[in-house]
């Protein structure tokens, strides 16, 4: 049998053997990874036993702090910029501006009209005078001076192209004529066709030779004074007025709405032939 100094001295051994091999497994779970560092090179020592490690936590490496750079666009930028600014013109001083007050406007030119020759004047008068008698409606008279016209101005060519115009309307109203009624109210008739057509010159010319025949028919007189408003021959158209008034009264009442003769409403006398009881 051992005795109990001997089994102390075992335990003893044990507890001793059991917590080397604790710490030698709590060092292989604590230690940490090698890291991909190269470390060092240490010096064993002469035992040949390496020194023992301390557990150390492990330290996740801080990132480095690179210093802020410019990027390339930024320092051109700058760079533009700077140079822009050197390059940048100076702001030239505004000239005061003349006042338009001080600045007489430019004459301009007046070109001269060329006179007409003497052949030109007298063509045109005689123009003139035939032109006169077409407008009163004898065409006969016109026809006439319109032939001497051309017989005599050939050479001037403008007014010669418009009296031969002339010339062929005036016979052709001479031919037609021929063929007109012979009596008063057929003429009459005939007159008030061609003023509502718009052609005044002929019912001018038909009232008239419907007067030749009639010198006191009053409807007749009335159409003419119409026929001259027309035309423009104030004067005229206000003596015909009066003459068809002097003859039947009761053509006021038609004078008064009648559109053939607005042209006379601007006239005093109008309002005493066709008013005649207004102030």
């Amino acid at each position: 049998m051992s005795s109990p100094t001997t089994k102390s001295v075992k335990k003893l051994a044990s507890r001793s053997n059991s917590r080397q091999s604790t710490t030698s497994s709590a060092r292989k779970r604590v230690a940490p990874r090698k890291s991909s560092r190269l470390k060092p090179a240490t010096k064993r020592s002469t035992a040949g036993k390496a020194p023992a490690r301390k557990a150390t936590k492990s330290r996740t490496p801080k990132p480095k702090i690179r210093p802020r750079t410019t990027s390339l666009k930024t320092r051109a930028a700058g760079a533009k910029g700077k140079k822009a600014a050197k390059q940048r013109p100076v702001p030239k001083t505004a000239k005061p501006k003349k006042s338009l007050a001080h600045i007489s406007p430019r004459p301009v030119p007046v070109v001269p009209q060329p006179q007409p020759t003497h052949d030109e004047a007298a063509a045109l008068k005689a123009f003139e005078s035939a032109h006169r008698e077409f407008a009163r409606g004898h065409f006969s008279e016109a026809r006439l001076k319109f032939r001497a016209l051309l017989d005599k101005y050939a050479n001037v060519s403008e007014v010669a192209a418009r009296a031969r115009t002339y010339l062929a309307v005036a016979e052709a109203r001479l031919r037609s004529d021929l063929a007109l009624p012979r009596d008063a109210d057929s003429l009459y008739d005939r007159g008030v066709i061609e003023l509502n057509r718009g052609e005044y010159v002929a019912a001018q010319e038909l009232f008239e030779r419907a007067l030749r025949r009639e010198p006191e028919a009053a409807h007749i007189h009335y159409g003419l004074a119409a026929t001259r408003a027309r035309l423009g021959a104030i004067d005229t158209a206000l003596e015909s007025l009066r003459r068809a008034l002097d003859l039947q009264p009761k053509l006021r009442i038609r004078a008064q709405r009648d559109q053939d003769l607005n042209s006379l409403r601007s006239d005093p006398e109008f309002d005493l032939l066709v008013f005649p009881g207004r102030e």
